[in-house]
């Protein structure tokens, strides 16, 4: 399989990441299927609090360090945040925003939430286990973290590079969990500083309405490289 590599893009800190296939499971649903990645760009770590202030002048986090992941932040944050980050960087918005009414922008090239697909493949980073390593070294979970955020980027990161893919904070996927069943409701991923050992595995979904917002919850950007235009909204 290809290796990743850095790419020095502006504000955000990406990992190349490599095309492949990963096979997502639901436990609600005792349901799989297989998906077929592109290549993208994944940022290394979490968005943090500098990052987040840098682009919209504020954060609302719960907790204060600018290494700190930023949190508290709803789906519609970090799609906000995806956009004025495009725009600060003169790449093409990945969303029309009309309130709560979000529309990709197919062909856009500029920041946007990873599809669940991609987060699982990239955290992963080819092995086929539920963690890519001791959870004591990859992340920050209940056992460990003393009931707190920690900064970005201090466990060890899987083997392409990305830190923080389990644990720290949960991350938002762009897409809808179950639209008949859960409407709006969209993707979370990767476990936070307060969950059990069980949650922070490569294959956990949750789910929240977007305009959620908690104290471990934050998010990472993700672009689609030119051969991979596009993207679903749903």
């Amino acid at each position: 399989m290809p290796q990743p590599s850095q790419v020095d893009d502006g504000v955000r800190d990406l990992v190349a990441v490599p095309g492949g296939h990963v096979e997502l499971a639901d436990r609600r649903t005792e349901t799989r299927w297989r998906v077929a990645v592109a290549p993208f760009l994944l940022g290394r770590v979490p968005v943090t609090q500098a990052q987040y202030r840098q682009v919209l002048g504020a954060s609302p986090s719960m907790s204060d360090g600018a290494d700190l992941p930023v949190e508290t932040v709803s789906w519609f944050d970090a799609v906000r945040f995806c956009n004025a980050l495009s725009v600060a960087e003169g790449h093409e918005p990945a969303y029309v925003v009309d309130g709560e009414d979000v529309t990709a922008v197919e062909g856009a090239l500029g920041y946007r939430l990873p599809r669940e697909a991609e987060w699982e493949h990239a955290c992963r980073a080819g092995t086929t286990t539920p963690r890519y390593g001791d959870l004591d070294e990859i992340a920050w979970y209940a056992d460990n973290a003393g009931g707190h955020v920690h900064p970005v980027a201090t466990r060890a990161p899987n083997a392409w590079g990305l830190h923080d893919m389990l644990g720290n904070v949960w991350e938002w996927c762009v897409e809808r969990y179950d639209p008949v069943v859960y409407g709006e409701y969209r993707v979370l991923r990767g476990g936070g500083w307060s969950d059990p050992e069980w949650s922070c595995r490569a294959g956990v979904r949750r789910r929240s309405h977007p305009t959620f917002a908690i104290e471990d919850l934050g998010f990472r950007v993700a672009r689609s490289r030119a051969v991979d235009r596009g993207q679903p909204s749903s």
